[in-house]
């Protein structure tokens, strides 16, 4: 599982050092993707695979799944760390995530998120105050 707030820098060659805490969860291999609010999604293979399969059960007749699908996909760059814990973002995830030097990679629970860390500080200032509000209604059963 995928806890926590980390605060990585990208290097010169595109490349981040994976927070130890996920090393060993991504260590076989990981795919990074676009994800909602312009961040990168970092998944396991066997939970890319179980994010994949679910994806496959959407009906081709749908347009809104054909496109999401499609986004979702053809952004997804499969990787390997290296014996460091890097790994490679290519350039259009860079792009879409408006990745600086200073990142905040975040733990999701399944998976983990890559931010540009004044996007995230942005988005943590602008959520809080409706986290610390939140009730039942959201996610039924938690409280």
């Amino acid at each position: 599982m995928f806890l926590g707030t980390h605060s990585p820098r990208l290097d010169e060659k595109g490349r981040l050092i994976l927070p130890a805490k996920f090393r060993e969860e991504l260590a076989d291999g990981l795919v990074l993707t676009r994800g909602q609010e312009r961040c990168i999604y970092v998944f396991s293979q066997k939970e890319f695979e179980r994010v994949h399969e679910q994806m496959r059960q959407a009906p081709i007749s749908s347009r809104q799944a054909r496109d999401y699908i499609r986004i979702f996909l053809s952004g997804a760059s499969d990787e390997i760390p290296d014996k460091q814990g890097r790994v490679t973002i290519p350039p259009a995830l860079r792009a879409y995530a408006g990745l600086d030097r200073e990142l905040a990679v975040i733990g999701a629970g399944t998976r983990a998120e890559i931010w540009d860390a004044t996007a995230w500080n942005a988005y943590l200032e602008e959520k809080e105050a409706a986290f610390s509000e939140t009730d039942e209604e959201a996610i039924p059963g938690i409280f």
